[in-house]
C-alpha cells in the first residue's frame, strides 16, 4: 500500500510542469486550489488506478475460468466489440457526409458506441455459451466473434479517409487523461459492480482450479458461476475500453506477475493483490509515458508492453516455473 501511495503522488507530480509533493498534499486537503492537480492530474491518476486494477482482476478471472495462462480480459471479444462500435462511429459516419459526421462524433458518442459494441458481443457470447457445456468452447467462440468484428473494422478502414483512420488509431493507443469527474464517477460505479461480482466469485474461482468435474462433485453450479465470472469481466473490461481505450498487456501479465511475487494460487490472496499490483504498474507506466518536463505524452499501450513484458520474463526465468 505504501508503494501505491508513493506511485500515486509521483504520477501527479510529473508532467510538462513538475509539481512538488507539498503542493499536491495541500491541494488534496483543500488548503490550496491548484486547477491542474484537481481537474487534470488527480482524475488521471485515479483513472490509472481503476484501469490497472480492473484489467488485472478481469485477466485473473479469465485465466482461472479457462485454466489458460494466455487468456486475458479481452479473450471473449469484448475489446473487439468495443473497437467495432467506435469504428462505426468514427469511420461509418463518413458515409453520411462531413456535417453529420462532425455532429455524431463526440466524446460521449464514442464511449456509448464502445459500450454498446462490447455489450452486444458479450450478449452473443452468452447466448451461444448457454448452448454448450464445455468452457473451452466459450473461449473459441469469443475468439471467433473477435475475428468477425476485426474483419468488419478492416472493411470500414479500407473505405475510410486518412483523417478518420488517424482518429481511430489514436483511440486505439489508449488514454487515461480525458475523463472529467462526472465521467469518472460513472466509470467507478460500474467498476465497483465488477469488483463486487469478482469478490462473490472467490469460492467458485478456487474450486475451478481443481477442474470442472471436481467442482460439480462438490455441488457447484458451473453455469451460474461461469455467468457471474463472465459478467464481472465484461463490466470491468468493457467499461475500461469504453472510457480509456483498449489498454494492452496489463490484463494478461499482472495476474502472472502477482502469482510469482506472492507465490500463491488462493484467490482470497490473489484478488486484493492483483488490485494492488495492477494499480501500481499502471501508475508507473503512465508516469513514464508522460515524459517528465516534456509537452509530449507517449501512447500508454506502448509503455505498458515495453516496460511490463521484460519484468514478467525476468520473473519467470528467475523462478524457473509458473505458479498457476
Amino acid at each position: 500500500m505504501g508503494v501505491l501511495i508513493v506511485c500515486f503522488f509521483t504520477n501527479i507530480s510529473l508532467g510538462s510542469v513538475s509539481i512538488p509533493f507539498k503542493t499536491i498534499f495541500e491541494s488534496l486537503i483543500g488548503t490550496t486550489d491548484n486547477y491542474i492537480i484537481l481537474h487534470y492530474r488527480l482524475p488521471k491518476a485515479i483513472t490509472a488506478i481503476l484501469v490497472g486494477s480492473g484489467l488485472g482482476v478481469s485477466g485473473l478471472l479469465m485465466q482461472t475460468l479457462f485454466r489458460n495462462p494466455l487468456a486475458g480480459p479481452f479473450v471473449l471479444g469484448i475489446s473487439s466489440g468495443a473497437s467495432l462500435g467506435v469504428a462505426l462511429v468514427i469511420m461509418g459516419t463518413g458515409f453520411f457526409g462531413g456535417a453529420i459526421a462532425s455532429v455524431l462524433i463526440s466524446k460521449w458518442s464514442i464511449v456509448i458506441a464502445a459500450s454498446l459494441g462490447s455489450f452486444l458481443v458479450l450478449l452473443a457470447v452468452l447466448i451461444v455459451s448457454s448452448k454448450v457445456r464445455d468452457t473451452m468452447a466459450i473461449l473459441i467462440i469469443g475468439l471467433m466473434f473477435g475475428s468477425i468484428t476485426a474483419a468488419v473494422v478492416s472493411v470500414l478502414s479500407y473505405f475510410s479517409s486518412a483523417e478518420q483512420l488517424q482518429q481511430y488509431i489514436f483511440w486505439g493507443f489508449g488514454s487515461l487523461g480525458n475523463l472529467s469527474w462526472h465521467e469518472l464517477l460513472i466509470f467507478f460505479i460500474i467498476y465497483a459492480i465488477g469488483v463486487l461480482l469478482s469478490i462473490l466469485s472467490l469460492k467458485a474461482l478456487n474450486t475451478l482450479l481443481l477442474g470442472e468435474n471436481y467442482a460439480r462433485s462438490l455441488g457447484m453450479n458451473i453455469r451460474q458461476s461461469r455467468l457471474i465470472i463472465i459478467l464481472a469481466t465484461s463490466a470491468l473490461a468493457g467499461t475500461i475500453t469504453a472510457f480509456a481505450g483498449p489498454i494492452a498487456f496489463i490484463g494478461l501479465a499482472v495476474p502472472h506477475l502477482t502469482r510469482q511475487v506472492f507465490n500463491s494460487s488462493n484467490h482470497k490472496i490473489l484478488l486484493p493483490a492483483v488490485l494492488l499490483v495492477g494499480a501500481i504498474i499502471m501508475l508507473i507506466c503512465d508516469s513514464i509515458a508522460q515524459l517528465p518536463t516534456s509537452d509530449f505524452t507517449l501512447p500508454i499501450n506502448a509503455i505498458t508492453s515495453l516496460i511490463g513484458a521484460p519484468v514478467v520474463i525476468w520473473l519467470l526465468v528467475r523462478k524457473r516455473k509458473m505458479v498457476f
